[in-house]
């Protein structure tokens, strides 16, 4: 039964496969966001009517903004896709004596999941970071909401401390 079970592990290259395409999508959404802040800048083109009202400097901070967003994105995919295949696939926990992905090492669970939730928490500050610069001039109370949320979640994943739960198996 034990096997049977373990032969199962392989099911994770599905998770493995689609974080990684979706890694690479988001690459591309990065690199095509950051294409668009240098033709704005440089060429003075406005890819999307809701940004007339900026000036060319704010069109491309923001382009660049959500570059940042979608590139951070694609490294969680890809964080989640090395880390599942390194508790689930390899059976080398520290790949080979060169070094070689040993800046990303995922010993355990707890591991990877503090790894992402912390990711999580700089995509959602970036995107306030967005909103706020592309309401700059009509700032409300409501937008203050999503700063709370993230100082919430950040204390939430202090206090959890997912860290001291790494229990490897070496």
């Amino acid at each position: 039964m034990e096997r049977i079970l373990y032969s199962f592990r392989y099911v994770s290259w599905i998770a493995i496969v689609c974080s990684l395409t979706g890694s690479l999508v988001m690459f591309f959404v990065g690199a095509l966001k950051t294409y668009k802040a240098i033709g704005s800048i440089v060429f003075g083109r406005i890819p999307h009517e809701s940004l007339i009202r900026l000036k060319k400097a704010d069109v491309t901070t923001s382009y660049l903004i959500k570059s940042l967003d979608a590139f951070l994105i694609a490294l969680v995919l890809l964080i989640f896709a090395y880390g599942v295949y390194g508790l689930f696939i390899s059976k080398h926990s520290g790949i080979d004596e060169s070094g070689t992905l040993k800046w990303i090492s995922i010993p355990s669970l707890a591991h990877l999941k503090n790894t992402l939730a912390e990711v999580i928490i700089i995509i959602l500050f970036v995107k306030f970071l967005e909103v706020a610069l592309l309401n700059l001039k009509n700032l409300t109370w409501e937008l203050f909401v999503l700063p709370g949320s993230i100082l919430l979640l950040a204390l939430s994943l202090k206090f959890l401390d997912l860290r001291a739960k790494d229990f490897s198996k070496d």
